[in-house]
């Protein structure tokens, strides 16, 4: 597995995750406070964490389908961005986890 597979998986685990954390708070603000600016705040954040989790979804299927996953693991992975805060645990178990999988960019010289 190449190590782009996994560098885009973290990127995306980790600007769901932020967002999600974001939308969270503005709607907390929003409906809790009843902030001024909250409305369109929330709006903004989320439109761009549903488009962002969307291309999460495809980067995690990726890294789960080239890791070979079973379905189980694989649905957690997806459903983690859904959850404020899961996206930045389940993205380090992962990262540990398929490191030793990811093959080194390195280019190897053949021994004659």
């Amino acid at each position: 597995m190449k190590k782009s597979v996994l560098t885009r998986y973290r990127v995306m685990a980790y600007v769901t995750g932020v967002l999600l954390v974001l939308l969270t708070l503005g709607c907390i603000a929003k409906y809790g406070t009843d902030m001024s600016g909250a409305d369109s705040f929330v709006k903004v954040v989320g439109i761009a964490h549903g488009w962002l989790y969307v291309l999460y979804l495809v980067f995690a299927f990726d890294l789960g389908s080239k890791a070979k996953w079973p379905v189980g693991k694989q649905l957690w992975v997806l459903i983690a961005g859904t959850i404020p805060t899961a996206a930045f645990f389940v993205e380090r178990k992962i990262s540990r986890e398929v490191e030793p999988l990811v093959a080194d960019g390195t280019p190897t010289v053949a021994k004659a």
